[in-house]
């Protein structure tokens, strides 16, 4: 995990398969993410090392349409029906050991977000499935008391934030070939994943569809008003700001924009911005 920190700028940045693959251990090499299944459980080792999750080009977003508890954690399947599967028992010792797991979400064919570390924190075999959480131990339950509901709630919100946060920059990133879709800026240390409607609504889904890549400045400013765009992909400034006076990067970086198009899109028609989305915060930016 120290490993892959260093390779991904703690989680900022995806990795390809044959980048993941390059990790030795002793020399040696040493598969962190089994390329045909989905639990990766070495012989070497007791407990299970890594899960993977699959990218799905149609535009089906995993975990947070399928997977995605109530409680902000994570629902993963049992390899099979049968929980003596050498792989489920790989896991189920994780979890009983409370040992740390390496996720890899595929956020492009042959490409994976690894989020580290998680923990199953509960095993539901009704359901043949695990329950992952980015904190050690937490599986958030309804308490009777102000404070336990408080801390229930503060769990599952930082637990979404922990899983959601890497996935959906991935995914993002990607799409938009790490490129600002404003100014088409290319160095991916100064680009954000920016939510079209904000995380905190209800229709503010975590998927590529609800995502803007932007550069620092414009995710600033599309974030607080002064920057909007149309469902037609048509970039907006604020009228006041449009007749400020200040330095170049006011005049170029922001009022030249004014009028323009959205000069980067994804590929995948899939992945391209959704249009009820875009309107619901242009209705926000006329009203502010």
């Amino acid at each position: 995990m120290a490993w892959l920190a260093v390779r991904t700028d703690d989680q900022r940045h995806y990795l390809s398969t044959d980048e993941i693959g390059e990790f030795r251990f002793r020399g040696e090499r040493f598969p962190l993410m089994d390329r045909q299944r989905g639990i990766r459980k070495p012989a070497q080792l007791q407990a299970a090392l890594s899960i993977r999750t699959t990218f799905r080009p149609d535009g089906a977003e995993r975990p947070y349409e399928d997977a995605l508890r109530p409680d902000g954690l994570i629902s993963y399947k049992w390899r099979g029906t049968d929980p003596d599967h050498p792989e489920n028992r790989g896991l189920r010792r994780a979890y009983e050991q409370q040992l740390p797991l390496i996720w890899f979400y595929g956020v492009g064919v042959g490409t994976y977000q690894a989020v580290f570390p998680v923990f199953i924190v509960a095993e539901d075999r009704a359901l043949h499935e695990f329950v992952l959480s980015p904190i050690e131990g937490v599986l958030p339950q309804a308490g009777d008391t102000l404070q336990e509901e408080v801390l229930r709630r503060y769990v599952a919100r930082e637990a979404k934030h922990r899983l959601h946060q890497p996935i959906f920059r991935g995914m993002v990133l990607r799409a938009y070939g790490e490129r600002c879709s404003v100014c088409e800026l290319r160095h991916a240390v100064l680009l954000d994943a920016a939510h079209i409607v904000p995380d905190s609504d209800r229709a503010g889904i975590a998927a590529v569809r609800n995502g803007l890549s932007l550069c620092k400045i414009h995710h600033a400013a599309y974030d607080t008003g002064i920057l909007g765009i149309r469902p037609d992909y048509t970039l907006a400034i604020r009228e006041e700001v449009l007749r400020e006076v200040d330095g170049p990067m006011l005049r170029h970086g922001l009022q030249d924009m004014h009028g323009q198009r959205l000069r980067v899109l994804p590929r995948r028609r899939s992945e391209k911005p959704d249009p009820d989305l875009l309107e619901m915060q242009w209705d926000r930016f006329l009203a502010s």
